[in-house]
Parts: structure tokens; C-alpha cells; sequence
């Protein structure tokens, strides 16, 4: 039996965790948040008319991927992501999550 773990940890000093909630009322498109870090989890939820779906992005998962979930318990990797960048992340257009005139609630830890 073989056991492999992988652990990264910041210095005690840095605690980055940002939270925040996104609305658009133009058509679906990609968008950028800025948190002044490098996340190393995003999760983002669209609790909305259409139901619940989130997508969740884990440091070592591939950049524009993440973790698809939608109401009926669905999951899935999806290609329509989560990008992540040094300053923050960008949410791709996903149909299930990103969609015009529904409140997304996102949280960000470094």
C-alpha cells in the first residue's frame, strides 16, 4: 500500500481569503475578480431561478477546469472554468453558472 500526500502552506502571516458576490445584467461573458493574491481555492455558486450550480477550482487542477456541480447532485470537470491568475481569477462563461441577471457568490483563499 502506498500512501502519497501533497500539503503547501504560506507563512503564518499570510492569511488571504477574499469573498464576494458578482451580478451582470449584459449578456454572459467571461469576467476577471481582483482579490490582490494568487488563490489556491475558488469556489463560485449561482444559487439563482435556474437552480443551484458552482463551480470549484483546487490548486493542482488544470487552469480553465474545474469542478462542476449542479442541482440534481451532478458532477462533473468542466473545461468552461476557472482561470486563475497572480492578482485574483477569471470566471469562463459556464451556462450553468454564469448567466446574465443571476447573483454569483464567490470565495477566494490563498
Amino acid at each position: 500500500m502506498a500512501i502519497t500526500q501533497s500539503q503547501s502552506m504560506h507563512p503564518a502571516s499570510v492569511n488571504n481569503v477574499a469573498v464576494g458576490r458578482y451580478l451582470d445584467d449584459s449578456p454572459a461573458a467571461e469576467f476577471t475578480i481582483t482579490t490582490g493574491f494568487k488563490p489556491r481555492y475558488v469556489q463560485v455558486v449561482n444559487v439563482g431561478a435556474t437552480g443551484l450550480a458552482k463551480l470549484e477550482w483546487w490548486e493542482g487542477m488544470a487552469d480553465g477546469t474545474a469542478l462542476l456541480t449542479i442541482t440534481n447532485g451532478t458532477m462533473s470537470i468542466s473545461t468552461d472554468g476557472i482561470e486563475i491568475l497572480s492578482y485574483g481569477f477569471t470566471v469562463e462563461v459556464n451556462t450553468d453558472v454564469n448567466i446574465t441577471n443571476e447573483q454569483l457568490s464567490w470565495i477566494a483563499m490563498g
